[in-house]
């Protein structure tokens, strides 16, 4: 495991066979949000780098429910029964197994790692607008229908989840990238996920935090080749 700290974020990077897995640990100053949960075997070292931090982890977010970032969920909730889970409403149905649309979806098949067996339940469903201590919950579907990103309203750092990866170069969510095509291969929606990264670019970030790769300061420009490169792939 590698740890990047920029400000108040703790990236946790895992990297099983060459599949960089990300997750964050944001520091509210006297408590601690967990966004994401990486994958089952990294529970260990993320409960670790909470433990270290001397600090009560108080919140557990997920930006969606792909395996990869909910994997050590249910231990992390063992270690920590008070930590308030939340999820997208429409991500909670994903969470629970359900990978079917809902009327008036774009009809492609959710695709990705589905959990199975999650025994967690989220404590809160998550709308556009909605806040968790420092941080805004915005609407980004795409990777899957209900994924979100978490803007620090303290200095504009932005959690995207999948909505962007920066291993194997930057790009949007389902724009193929051959050094790193798994993001690719799991995304719902391209149009949509196309339409959320736009939405991010308007939000002017400072830092781009992302579930596969590494961190990017001041990404405004990286963020327009990416969504240059999706808007001609999709033409």
């Amino acid at each position: 495991m590698q740890m990047t700290k920029k400000g108040p974020v703790y990236q946790l990077m895992f990297m099983p066979r060459f599949f960089p897995v990300n997750c964050y640990i944001i520091d509210e100053e006297t408590e601690l949000t967990l966004v994401d949960a990486a994958l089952g075997f990294n529970a260990k070292q993320i409960l670790l780098s909470i433990k270290v931090m001397n600090k009560p982890l108080t919140q557990i977010i997920l930006t969606h429910a792909h395996v990869d970032h909910i994997g050590a969920l249910d231990a992390i909730k063992r270690e920590w029964p008070e930590a308030v889970v939340s999820i997208s409403s429409r991500d909670a149905r994903l969470l629970a197994g359900d990978a079917g649309l809902l009327p008036g979806e774009p009809e492609s098949p959710i695709k990705g790692g589905v959990p199975k067996n999650v025994k967690t339940q989220p404590d809160r469903l998550l709308k556009e607008g909605d806040h968790i201590g420092s941080l805004r919950v915005v609407h980004t579907p795409g990777h899957t229908p209900g994924s979100i990103s978490l803007l620090d309203s303290r200095n504009q750092f932005l959690i995207v989840g999948d909505a962007f990866q920066t291993h194997g170069g930057i790009a949007v969510s389902g724009t193929f990238k051959a050094l790193f095509p798994f993001p690719a291969f799991a995304t719902w929606n391209k149009r949509t996920a196309l339409e959320s990264a736009r939405k991010i670019r308007q939000l002017n970030p400072q830092l781009l935090a992302v579930g596969h790769g590494r961190m990017i300061e001041k990404p405004l420009d990286a963020i327009d080749l990416a969504i240059l490169e999706s808007e001609k792939r999709l033409q």
